[in-house]
């Protein structure tokens, strides 16, 4: 080991006893290896991967020494809950489980690679709102990071790296070799008080962070890469959560930036557990095969007061996404949409009723979902092959669709001759250039745009403060 590895880890290295962690302490009061970091909540415990047996050399395999860590750490669940320091390294690892108050903390040179030795992922049951795996029918591999049913869970740190590894499962994903659905880097479910903040997350199997049956939800500063023409590899997805608030992230993937979703066809109905009161805002996307925000297609437990403001999207096929089709049932209704920037689209503004993949045969197509109260405001855009594709069902219109001061302009290459499609969709709008179709006649209000509406009352989780956590690492 150099020798500045070994001053670092002397430092850094403490026992579950000796690590001390306090908010609001003065630098001076510490010696120089000071971890400061915001957070819901501050820990009182604190422990090194390596007082557990790991090895960042990436080679050596971590599972056990991550697992072994959070075990014994749980203890202090009730006497201040404690914080896991992964240091600089390269740590090897599989899918090991969190536990409630707890921080996960990653130096800024800590890299966790997922392990690519398929057969030593455990197998989980399939999501009940969704009856199967999203891959193949029956289970999926579990996450990398890993939790359910806990409380006041942080996963953060100064920008350290988790890398999936997903070349080996995107692979075999193509070949048809998999039996169970590729994992997610982070899934927590049926948690709250959850914290995602400040860490590279690149090359995942699928998603990347998957926050399921939650509440009460921060995801900030997160840098998410993956190879655009990797396989399913969404950013963001919130999934029949409430309370959510994802600001301030980067993110280049071969699928949606953020997908929100709340389960699938009749398993998400019989489960009726939407996502609601989910800001979004700072989101940089990049994606040119999919979405910079998709409302969808999994939405039959409802979707529902989605307000996404300041988002910019660069070589992305579309801005904001509806998907949906015949046997989703449930609904996407009050969606508040406001200073969009997009740069080279294929389109500004895409919603359809016809996506109409379905876990089985079971689905009911008497289960019409209802899209309704969708508002775009402040849009600019250009380089744009079409403004707008706009599908509803025929029998189920989409309606109050509203659209103002929205300034689209068309690129030349790849064109479309006419600018807006719309088919079984209702709804008015203001300030529009090209102008749109037909069924969403321009309003005009003399000289003034009618705005389409953005709430201002604010969300629960707008209002959380992080508090200002200190640690010595003894």
């Amino acid at each position: 080991m150099a020798i500045f590895e070994f001053l670092l880890l002397s430092f850094l290295v403490i026992s579950i006893r000796g690590g001390e962690c306090r908010k609001e302490k003065a630098l001076e009061e510490y010696s120089s290896t000071v971890i400061e970091y915001n957070a819901i909540s501050c820990r009182t415990h604190s422990a090194s991967l390596t007082d557990f047996g790991g090895v960042g050399d990436g080679k050596t395999l971590n599972t056990k020494a991550f697992q072994d860590a959070v075990n014994q750490l749980s203890r202090f669940e009730d006497d201040g809950g404690a914080q896991l320091f992964v240091p600089a390294g390269r740590w090897l690892t599989g899918s090991f489980n969190l536990t409630s108050h707890f921080t996960l903390y990653l130096h800024k040179d800590a890299v966790l690679l997922a392990s690519r030795d398929i057969s030593s992922w455990p197998v989980i049951d399939p999501l009940p709102s969704y009856g199967r795996g999203r891959d193949t029918k029956g289970g999926r591999f579990i996450s990398l990071i890993f939790g359910t049913n806990l409380t006041d869970v942080v996963i953060t740190g100064e920008n350290g790296t988790i890398d999936g590894q997903g070349q080996l499962w995107w692979q075999q994903f193509h070949r048809g070799k998999l039996k169970y659905t590729r994992p997610y880097l982070i899934e927590l479910m049926f948690s709250n008080s959850i914290q995602i903040s400040n860490l590279t997350l690149v090359n995942s199997p699928t998603w990347n962070v998957h926050p399921v049956y939650s509440s009460d939800i921060l995801i900030q500063g997160i840098t998410i890469v993956a190879p655009i023409t990797s396989p399913n590899t969404d950013g963001i997805n919130p999934d029949s959560c409430s309370n959510t608030r994802i600001e301030d992230c980067y993110i280049i993937s071969g699928d949606d930036c953020i997908a929100v979703k709340s389960g699938w066809d009749e398993y998400g109905i019989a489960f009726g557990m939407p996502t609601e009161h989910l800001t979004i805002r700072r989101l940089t996307c990049i994606s040119p095969y999919s979405a910079t925000i998709a409302l969808g297609s999994e939405m039959s437990g409802g979707i529902r007061d989605v307000r996404a403001e300041d988002i910019t999207a660069i070589n992305t096929e579309s801005g904001i996404r509806i998907k949906t089709a015949v046997g989703r049932g449930g609904y996407v209704k009050d969606i508040y949409v406001r200073r969009m920037n997009l740069q080279t689209m294929k389109w500004a503004f895409w919603m359809t009723g016809n996506y109409g993949s379905h876990p089985d045969d079971k689905y009911n197509p008497n289960a019409l979902p209802e899209i309704r109260g969708i508002n775009y405001r402040d849009v600019v855009a250009d380089n744009v092959r079409m403004a707008g594709r706009l599908e509803g069902i025929q029998g189920d219109p989409f309606t109050g669709i509203c659209l103002s001061n929205v300034s689209i302009s068309m690129g030349i290459k790849g064109r479309k001759k006419m600018p807006w499609t719309c088919s079984n969709v209702e709804g008015i709008s203001s300030g529009v250039t090209p102008p749109p179709c037909d069924a969403l006649q321009d309003k005009k209000y003399g000289s003034d745009i009618r705005e389409c509406d953005f709430p201002e009352e604010r969300l629960p989780i707008d209002d959380v403060e992080l508090k200002r956590c200190s640690c010595k690492m003894n």
